[in-house]
């Protein structure tokens, strides 16, 4: 039986329907926001084998017919997800990844359809909602339910689930998700906003989180299936106590070694020598079926040992404090040839980010849920396998390349120069060349360097850290600048991008509850100074934009014409245009207000295509002497051209001061002569005199 809850929001009900549609999944709900419909599934199969993670898919499906479009492929159906749909699953997985059981093995598969979009009500937020109410719902085991919702800052208010209209003025883009209890998720982009301001739109939405929970809850207590049970399987205590007598001070001497490749060789060897241990003292049976176990006892070992000494001996694997940055080295132009690179270093994590210019024409088309959009700047982001000393088959972005290069693109959008006084297509590639933690936030300080060393005109240099956070019982570390076993280890990853001026991107995951206001706002003001810290270290190589662009960019020019005179530009078929670039060697993008940009490897290319551009649309005035050139003999005149475009009638009359029986006895297709215009009739048509063009230019000799 069909079932409705509803929860405003911002003056607009969320419904959540289930009973009605797709019943032979685990669960299933309807949400609606506004015209916003999607519907969220969630299903569950059987245990798979031989893997030790949670196999959870997320997958955001667009449908072109939820805005009555048809697709405009071959096949005229929907291909490869794009990449805001990719993102968008990104979002809701993250939140909900950390609600299932430890050791959960059971494929686990939420699609979000969206059926509808209304522009006014975002489709992640209503999308999230109903992923977790499809799980609360369901039978599936989940410690949630979440909820999600969006905040905006118009004229300094702050806005929860901001229309299209206050999106378009708001100063940040902030995405939230969590329990009733905590914050498991933020996502944000903003334009230099303050640590403070960043806090209190967090608290905000997480009490109407609180709301929206609820709400979910009643659906659970209502109609919710029972939950399948299950129970983790686990090394008997005997046992464990074995694996940690055998390997805990071996493992606490390896964690230790400062280099990381070093430091997982011994990590690995100690592993080898205790299984190789165990498979002696074990009878075959029994240890064959507790290998699996016992090798992941080992690695919680390590995970203990890691813990502790950073909570209760301020000690890392590498030897820093809490607040300690590694070592960072910076370079800028050590790329021949580009438009501007850096080269940023910090510890063990290395990102190269190279620099190209391009014209409007090179400007990325957003096809989707919504109007067509043109992007001006990308930011892309490559992770190697040789950055971790590893190898793989080199395949196209999946999802972690596009979130990462997404992330910094969020960050640095916020101080690139306006379109009208920087009218390029601006792209970044950030390579990875080593890893250990955070290559993220790197790619965006080799970035900002790559801009300064293009001769981009930004505000100022952004800089990324990433903090991390070790939580046991009433025990709190707050680490700066974390590396992967820091990551991998422990219970918050928080990714923090600005200026000295304040934050333009923020990204946080939170894998424990009880993470308090005060406990983010210590993390903030840590993160903050070691954003300036890093800001510091990068200025030695550069540090604001070099006041020209590099020589090796492009140089644009930009010029206006009439509307009307565009038509002049292009020419019949693109005659006129396809010139221009021919014997310029121009790149000529017209605007359909009447912008035209002119891109060219040299100045005097450039200069030569606005010249040739000027003399088609100038306006012809009465009265000027122009050196036409004829085009067309007729019996009664001849047509010539007196600027590109536009051509007159020299009346048989005009040709000569004695009567003219044939015009080709006077010209002849080709030939250059003087004219003057002497008319243009009501029609727009040029009336031109040989006779007083000659007679003129005659009188100014003698004088």
């Amino acid at each position: 039986m069909e079932k409705i809850w509803t929860k405003e929001i911002n003056g607009r009900d969320l419904r959540l329907e289930t009973g009605k549609l797709a019943r032979q999944a685990n669960g299933s709900v309807l949400a609606k926001y506004g015209d916003t419909t999607i519907l969220v599934t969630a299903t569950m199969s059987e245990p798979r084998e031989g893997v030790d993670f949670l196999p959870l898919m997320v997958n955001y499906e667009e449908r072109v017919y939820a805005i009555g479009k048809i697709p405009g492929s071959v096949t005229r159906r929907e291909g490869r997800p794009r990449d805001r749909a990719t993102l968008f699953a990104r979002l809701i997985d993250r939140p909900l990844r950390p609600l299932f059981p430890e050791g959960f093995r059971h494929d686990i598969q939420v699609i979000a359809t969206v059926l509808s979009v209304d522009d006014d009500c975002d489709p992640e937020m209503v999308a999230m909602n109903g992923a977790s109410a499809a799980l609360t719902i369901s039978d599936i085991p989940f410690a949630g339910p979440i909820a999600g919702v969006k905040v905006g800052l118009v004229d300094d208010e702050l806005v929860i689930n901001p229309s299209e209209e206050d999106c378009e003025e708001s100063r940040l883009d902030l995405m939230i998700a969590g329990t009733k209890d905590a914050v498991l998720m933020v996502e944000a982009g903003a334009d230099q906003v303050s640590e403070e301001t960043m806090l209190d739109a967090i608290e905000l939405a997480h009490e109407k989180i609180k709301e929206l929970v609820e709400l979910q809850e009643g659906m659970r207590e209502e109609i919710g299936l029972e939950k399948m049970e299950y129970t983790p399987e686990e090394l008997p205590q005997n046992k464990k106590k074995l694996v940690r007598d055998k390997c805990y001070d071996r493992m606490q001497e390896a964690v230790f070694v400062r280099d990381k490749l070093a430091r997982e060789e011994a990590m690995d060897l100690v592993k080898e020598e205790v299984m190789a241990e165990l498979e002696t003292e074990l009878l075959e049976d029994e240890f064959q079926k507790l290998s699996g176990l016992l090798k992941k006892e080992i690695d919680s070992v390590s995970k203990d040992i890691i813990r502790t000494e950073i909570v209760e001996n301020n000690r890392r694997p590498d030897g820093r404090k809490t607040d300690e940055i590694r070592d960072i080295s910076c370079e800028v132009a050590s790329i021949p040839r580009v438009h501007g690179s850096g080269l940023f270093t910090r510890g063990e994590t290395q990102t190269m980010t190279i620099l190209t210019l391009g014209a409007t024409s090179d400007e990325q088309t957003l096809f989707g849920l919504g109007e067509d959009e043109k992007k001006s700047f990308m930011h892309h982001y490559n992770f190697t396998p040789y950055s971790v000393g590893d190898t793989w088959p080199l395949r196209g972005p999946g999802r972690r390349e596009i979130g990462h290069g997404h992330l910094g693109e969020r960050a640095l959008r916020q101080v690139l120069p306006a379109e009208e006084k920087f009218p390029y297509t601006i792209r970044l590639v950030s390579e990875v060349l080593e890893s250990n933690g955070s290559t993220s936030q790197a790619s965006i300080c080799g970035s900002s360097l790559a801009l300064m060393d293009g001769g981009v005109p930004i505000q100022g240099p952004v800089a990324g850290i990433a903090m991390g956070l070790i939580k046991e019982q009433d025990e709190i570390a707050i680490l700066s600048d974390i590396q992967g076993i820091e990551d991998h280890n422990g219970d918050m990853d928080f990714k923090v991008a600005g200026t000295e001026e304040g934050i333009t991107a923020l990204q946080m995951d939170i894998k424990v509850s009880g993470i308090s206001k005060k406990i983010m706002a210590r993390a903030l003001e840590q993160a903050r100074k070691g954003r300036l810290h890093i800001l510091k270290e990068m200025s030695k190589a550069i540090a604001e934009p070099r006041p020209e662009l590099s020589p090796n960019a492009p140089s644009m020019q930009t010029m206006k014409i009439d509307t009307d005179k565009i038509r002049y530009v292009i020419g019949p078929g693109g005659k006129m245009i396809n010139k221009i670039i021919d014997e310029t060697g121009a790149q000529i993008d017209i605007e359909d207000d009447g912008t035209i940009y002119i891109l060219s490897d040299d100045q005097e290319g450039g200069e030569r295509a606005r010249e040739m551009i000027e003399e088609l649309t100038k306006d012809v005035e009465v009265g000027e002497i122009y050196n036409a050139t004829v085009k067309k003999i007729m019996n009664f005149g001849a047509f010539a051209e007196i600027v590109p475009g536009k051509e007159g009638l020299i009346h048989i009359s005009e040709l000569a001061d004695y009567h003219v029986d044939k015009v080709e006895d006077i010209v002849s297709v080709g030939d250059k002569v003087p004219v003057k215009l002497i008319e243009i009739d009501n029609q727009d048509r040029l009336n031109l005199s040989r006779i007083k063009a000659i007679k003129e230019l005659e009188k100014k000799e003698k004088s």
